[in-house]
C-alpha cells in the first residue's frame, strides 16, 4: 500500500509499465467534468472508475481484495479514510473469490485508517485489502484499475 499525493506520482512510475498512462491521464483530464462510470483508457488493462458518493461509517466498509487489479484511488472532493490491512492478514472472508467482478470481501476489522483528502491517492496492491469510501460527506473520487501483469 502507498499513500501520496499527485505532486509525488513521478516516484512511482517505474513500479508498474502502465503507471505512467495512468498519472499522464489525471494531468491532462479534466477528472471533475466526468459523470460516475466507468472510462476504457487502454482496453482492459488501464481503467478509470469515476465515483460520487455519500461517504459510509468504519463500522459499514468492509475490507475488499482483488487479484487481477492495481487500484490507485485519487480523492478528488471530500475526505475518503481507507481502511487498510494486510491480506495475508484476513480469516474472515464473506465469500468466494468473484473473477467477474475481481473482488472478494472481508469480516476482518482494517489495521489502519488513512485520512485521504483531495489530491491524494492511497495506491493498494493484490495484497492489500482495504474498504474506501468512509467518511462523513459526499466523496468524489477517481478509482484507477490497473492490469496486474
Amino acid at each position: 500500500m502507498i499513500f501520496s499525493t499527485l505532486s509525488n506520482s513521478s516516484r512511482y512510475a517505474e513500479l508498474h509499465p502502465l503507471f505512467p498512462h495512468a498519472f499522464d491521464y489525471i494531468r491532462k483530464t479534466d477528472l471533475h467534468s466526468l459523470s460516475p462510470g466507468c472510462y476504457p483508457i487502454i482496453g482492459e488493462d488501464l481503467l478509470a472508475i469515476v465515483e460520487h458518493m455519500p461517504g459510509r461509517t468504519r463500522a459499514e466498509a468492509k475490507l475488499e481484495s482483488h487479484r487481477r487489479y492495481i487500484d490507485i484511488q485519487l480523492v478528488l472532493d471530500g475526505v475518503d479514510e481507507m481502511g487498510w490491512r494486510a491480506l495475508a492478514d484476513c480469516h474472515k472472508p464473506v465469500d468466494e473469490y468473484s473473477e467477474a467482478r475481481d473482488i472478494r470481501f472481508y469480516n476482518d476489522t482494517p489495521a489502519t485508517w488513512i485520512a485521504t483528502p483531495p489530491g491524494a491517492f492511497c495506491m493498494f496492491f493484490p495484497d492489500d485489502a482495504h474498504a474506501p469510501l468512509v467518511g462523513e460527506d459526499l466523496i468524489r473520487k477517481v478509482v484507477f484499475k490497473i492490469a496486474v501483469k
